[in-house]
C-alpha cells in the first residue's frame, strides 16, 4: 500500500465512502502490548483497551509517520516512535538521570531510551534501546564503563556484540542485527541499532559513568 502525504489519507477517507470502508476494514480491534502507553502519549483515554476511536487515532499517527503496517495496532514500533518524539528536545525533563559535570550515559528502562549528557547538555541521543527481559534485567543504579571491545563476540552465547562497552559484569552497550522493536528484551545488555552503537562508541570512554533506572515494560 502506498502511503499518502501527512493528512491526505484522512481527508480522502472523509470524502470517499469506499476508501472509508477500506480504512475501517484495515483497522484492527486487537489490543496491543503497549496499548495504555500509546493511548497516554496520544492523549487518549488511557484504559488499556482498544476501541474503534483508539484504532483510528493510532492508525492516523502511523499513516502520518510512515509506520507499517498502519492498522492501528499499539505495538513496540509505534510506542518507541512516540517516545522518541516526546523525548527529543529534553529526554531528562523529569530529572531522573543525575546531572553531573562529567559525562553520564543515561539508560531509562521505562521508556527504553538512552542518551549521554554532560551537565545539562546532550552529547548524544536520545536513541532507542532494548534492555533486559524478566530474569535478565539490566541492573539499575550507578555503573562505570570498565572495558571496551569494538569487535567483541559473546563467550556465553557465541553472538557478535559490535561496539561493546561493558559497564556491569557481563552487561554492556552493544549493537545488534535485526530489529530492536520487539516485546522480548535482551539477556541484560543494552542493545542498540548499529549506527547508534557506533556513535555511542565515539562519545563514551573507559571510566565514564552509566546510570540505569526504572523498569522495562512487561518485566
Amino acid at each position: 500500500m502506498t502511503l499518502l502525504p501527512a493528512g491526505t489519507a484522512l481527508a480522502r477517507d472523509a470524502r470517499d465512502p469506499a476508501r472509508d470502508a477500506l480504512a475501517q476494514a484495515t483497522c484492527t480491534g486487537r489490543t496491543g502490548p503497549y496499548q495504555r502507553q500509546v493511548e497516554r502519549l496520544l492523549k487518549l483515554k488511557a484504559d488499556g483497551r482498544q476501541s474503534a476511536a483508539d484504532c483510528r487515532a493510532v492508525r492516523a499517527y502511523q499513516l502520518k509517520h510512515g509506520i507499517k503496517p498502519a492498522i492501528g495496532f499499539a505495538g513496540p514500533v509505534t510506542w518507541t516512535h512516540l517516545q522518541l518524539r516526546a523525548a527529543r528536545r529534553n529526554p531528562n525533563a523529569a530529572g531522573k538521570c543525575p546531572v553531573r559535570a562529567y559525562r553520564v550515559a543515561c539508560v531509562d528502562l521505562g521508556r527504553q531510551l538512552t542518551w549521554v549528557q554532560k551537565g545539562r547538555k546532550l552529547a548524544l541521543g536520545p536513541v532507542p534501546v532494548r534492555t533486559g527481559r524478566a530474569g535478565y534485567r539490566t541492573r539499575a543504579g550507578w555503573h562505570t564503563v570498565y572495558w571496551r571491545h569494538r569487535n567483541h563476540v559473546s563467550t556465553l552465547y557465541g553472538q557478535p556484540m559490535p561496539y561493546s562497552q561493558f559497564f556491569s559484569g557481563g552487561q554492556a552497550f552493544h549493537a545488534v542485527d535485526g530489529t530492536l522493536f520487539t516485546t522480548v528484551g535482551s539477556r541484560g545488555c543494552v542493545n542498540l541499532r548499529p549506527g547508534d552503537a557506533r556513535k555511542l562508541w565515539g562519545v563514551l570512554r573507559k571510566g565514564d559513568r552509566v546510570y540505569v533506572w526504572g523498569r522495562r515494560p512487561g518485566t
